[in-house]
């Protein structure tokens, strides 16, 4: 069992320069705390996200970590032009000793993607096509390419990922008959469904990847992802939480709202007392948190754990305290079941 940090960055009431200067703060406590990744969200004209070029802040968070792997969840790819994302890539990952991790996806908003040229209809192709590009291109010393929305030839490529033949893939899952590909071609999965829907998640994926790739293969990481408040009383931790993520709610229904419709596959309550009853959102003292993650990994068949300890409104001394309190008091006994 190891443990990630997933981070939308969606915005609260502090300046920005504050804001960005406490996150990477965090981000140098998840490297020292052990946590194995680092995943942030891309999202454009919302706040939901304000890290809209991954890279930049995440160039950042390589040169304040040394052990903790980071990447996008995800690159919206029918956003970027193939060769300049591959140039990133590679820059990333040489300037972080190898610790990139690739997450991809097409979004999951068409107002983002709208805003910038790019027809909603067209982003799994472009996907499909720029995914094929950049993999193509990561493992090349020259490209030469012939798809529908782009064409190069005889291109040089001048740098190179450190991770071969690219770094590690990552997409984010809700419905297990997306399966099969991911397995095929071992791709990392993070999931934040209820337990019995990752379980049926996880049970199909490791079945394809064993077919795939035979069972000694070791399995990619099929992570499991939570909000997570923990305070020293379960009333002071579902306090803030109730709090905390109704700004969070806001954020990320915002843009939706401003076109009169519902988020696409996704599926969030409009408060933290659903959510919580829903499994997916769990805020409570140390030993109620530890209960309830120990019977949901069981449950779920999940060898990676995702948190979120800062969204909304919470503030850097509330996401450090609960983070804390899990690293201490919570993470030692869910490696310890899983290690059974």
């Amino acid at each position: 069992m190891e443990f990630g940090i997933f981070d939308h960055l969606d915005r609260n009431d502090r300046p920005l320069a504050s804001f960005y200067e406490e996150r990477l703060k965090l981000v140098e406590l998840y490297d020292r705390f052990g946590f194995h990744g680092y995943h942030i969200a891309e999202h454009h004209s919302t706040p939901l996200g304000m890290a809209p070029s991954p890279g930049v802040f995440l160039a950042a968070v390589a040169q304040r970590t040394r052990r903790l792997r980071f990447g996008p969840l995800v690159y919206i790819l029918p956003l970027y032009h193939p060769l300049r994302l591959t140039e990133e890539i590679c820059m990333l990952d040489q300037m972080s000793g190898g610790r990139l991790m690739l997450g991809v996806g097409r979004g999951i908003s068409p107002y983002e993607v709208g805003y910038y040229g790019v027809d909603p209809a067209e982003t799994q192709a472009r996907y499909v096509e720029t995914l094929e590009l950049i993999l193509t291109a990561l493992r090349s010393q020259t490209l030469t390419f012939e798809g529908k929305f782009h064409r190069f030839k005889d291109v040089p490529i001048e740098l190179a990922p450190v991770q071969k033949p690219h770094p590690p893939l990552w997409y984010g899952v809700i419905n297990p008959d997306a399966t099969p590909w991911l397995a095929k071609n071992k791709v990392n999965i993070v999931s934040h469904v209820a337990a019995p829907v990752m379980g049926t998640i996880t049970a199909r994926y490791a079945a394809e990847f064993r077919g795939a790739h035979g069972r000694e293969a070791a399995l990619p990481k099929m992570g499991l992802g939570r909000h997570i408040v923990v305070a020293e009383r379960s009333d002071e931790a579902l306090a803030i939480a109730r709090r905390a993520y109704a700004r969070w709610f806001h954020s990320f229904t915002v843009l939706w709202k401003k076109h009169s419709s519902k988020p696409i596959s996704a599926s969030y309550p409009e408060d933290f007392d659903k959510l919580r009853e829903m499994g997916t959102g769990i805020a409570g003292s140390p030993a109620e948190v530890r209960d309830v993650l120990l019977r949901q990994l069981a449950e779920s068949g999940a060898n990676y754990f995702v948190c979120r300890f800062a969204f909304g409104d919470l503030s850097f001394d509330e996401a450090t305290h609960s983070l804390k309190l899990f690293v201490d008091q919570i993470m030692p006994a869910m490696a310890a079941q899983a290690a059974e």
